[in-house]
């Protein structure tokens, strides 16, 4: 049974037309974006840019209030979709707290962070399999690239009571504006907790915001003193309540990295004279072989950074591993952390739970260039593995990323996402579309020269030490 909805049903633009696709070719045709921005001109003292007034925007009213009874409606999420966008255009990163006053900001984090927190690690998702025009929107990787983000939402349609959305993760770091992705996104979860579900990236961590970005992006536009350190603070407590997969129909599953390993049940023996004292085995020392999902949902996922080691693996596993050509299950050692898993894996992982699908994101241009036997990721996807009981699928929702290159060349990637409809939901439309440029012009809030590849620069000293 569909549950209630959680409010009145919005009234979205339809979703664009599309063509159905099991293969490995792309779509023959995208959706390309019109959207024209403003560019800065000068900068303040502080380096962050002055933007040119946009005239073809009116100004919102500001700054944006929290409810009384912290009730959102339709008209709060989609206004502060759009003064976010007119914020990100006509002012400085440091006049955001005009916009979403720092009470503002704690009745929205506290809000969305107590309805994370009671969700299960794996998220069970049940569209109403009778609904006509039933779907369930999957989105990948979007890394603060707000414009990219509110484009999406618009081609794909709002979630409704008949649309869900399922996000992979990676919400911060690296783009400009992860912040307020971040938490326009927490709007929706808010405003419909039963249609919108967020699963935790491998960004969403201590360690990978302090290095990529969304650290000094929070100390940027709060300020570097109680009050920014307040902010990020609190957003790294919801990261930690963010769910780590979701099952939908009972015929995807989806997580941000991937699958996971058995933690298998090691003996424990009483050292002498000890009378309490446990000897455990090290889970690393085991052969590895796939988890089950009550292992999964067992798992602790508020940890401030995924562990590489000891018994709770499960959490690392998922956020950081990738697919593989070669079979077999094995350490991800480019990463330190996580496993790569093969085609005879996705078979056993499918056959396994009754899956059709795994749908995960990750890998972006940058990442995936360096990946032997793997699609790239022009067109925001990738299908994998093709198994006799289904499909791997990535998906990648940052078009034209990363925002700050590094490269002679930009990579130009499309982003997409996925669309899958009742009555099983488990046939993938893949929507692919072009990057909202020219973006407002903003500086990058981390070393994007020397980080070219985030994902392959993993200090696990420095991971210790955010702990």
């Amino acid at each position: 049974m569909l549950a209630q909805p959680d409010s009145p049903k919005p009234s979205p633009p339809p979703p664009p037309e599309s063509t159905e696709l099991t293969t490995t070719e792309p779509p023959s045709s995208t959706t390309t974006t019109s959207a024209s921005v403003s560019a800065a001109t000068s900068s303040d003292e502080t380096g962050n840019p002055s933007p040119s007034p946009d005239p073809s925007q009116n100004r919102p009213q500001i700054p944006i209030t929290w409810p009384s009874g912290g009730t959102l409606t339709l008209d709060w999420v989609t206004n502060l979709m759009s003064t976010f966008d007119w914020s990100s255009r006509n002012l400085r990163p440091s006049e955001l707290p005009t916009v979403l006053p720092l009470e503002a900001f704690d009745g929205l984090i506290l809000t969305a962070s107590k309805i994370l927190h009671k969700e299960p690690n794996c998220v069970p998702i049940e569209p109403d399999k009778d609904a006509v025009g039933a779907s369930v929107v999957v989105v990948g990787d979007v890394h603060g690239q707000l414009h990219d983000v509110l484009y999406l939402l618009k081609d794909s349609g709002y979630p409704c009571e008949n649309r869900f959305y399922v996000f992979n993760g990676d919400y911060v770091d690296r783009g400009a504006w992860g912040l307020e992705t971040f938490l326009l996104l927490l709007a929706w979860k808010v405003f419909m907790p039963h249609r919108v579900f967020l699963l935790r990236g491998n960004h969403e961590s201590k360690y990978c915001t302090s290095v990529y970005g969304f650290e000094k992006e929070v100390l940027a536009k709060y300020g570097d003193n109680n009050k920014g350190k307040h902010v990020y603070r609190k957003c790294l407590g919801c990261f930690e309540g963010l769910p780590l997969a979701s099952i939908i129909a009972g015929r995807v599953y989806t997580a941000h990295g991937g699958v996971f390993r058995n933690i298998p049940a090691t003996p424990s023996k009483r050292a002498k004279g000890k009378k309490n004292r446990k000897v455990i085995l090290s889970a690393e020392s085991v052969p590895l072989s796939l988890g089950s999902l009550e292992e999964l949902s067992k798992a602790r996922r508020t940890v401030l950074n995924p562990p590489w080691e000891g018994p709770n693996l499960i959490p690392g596993d998922v956020l950081w591993s990738d697919p593989s050509m070669k079979p077999g299950l094995s350490p991800n050692n480019e990463r330190g952390i996580g496993l790569l898993w093969g085609p005879d894996c996705t078979e056993d992982f499918l056959k396994k739970f009754g899956l059709k699908l795994i749908i995960r994101s990750h890998e972006g241009p940058d990442a995936r260039e360096k990946r032997p036997g793997l699609g790239g990721m022009d067109e925001g996807y990738t299908i994998d593995h093709v198994v006799p009981s289904g499909k791997l699928i990535t998906v990648f929702s940052a078009p034209d990323y990363p925002q700050f290159q590094a490269t002679e060349e930009r990579y130009k990637n499309k982003g997409a996402y996925i669309v899958l409809n009742s009555p099983n939901f488990d046939t993938p439309i893949f929507h692919s579309f072009e990057a909202s440029i020219p973006r407002p012009k903003v500086n990058p809030y981390y070393d994007f020269e020397d980080v070219i590849d985030s994902d392959e620069e993993l200090d696990l000293t420095k991971m210790v030490k955010s702990s």
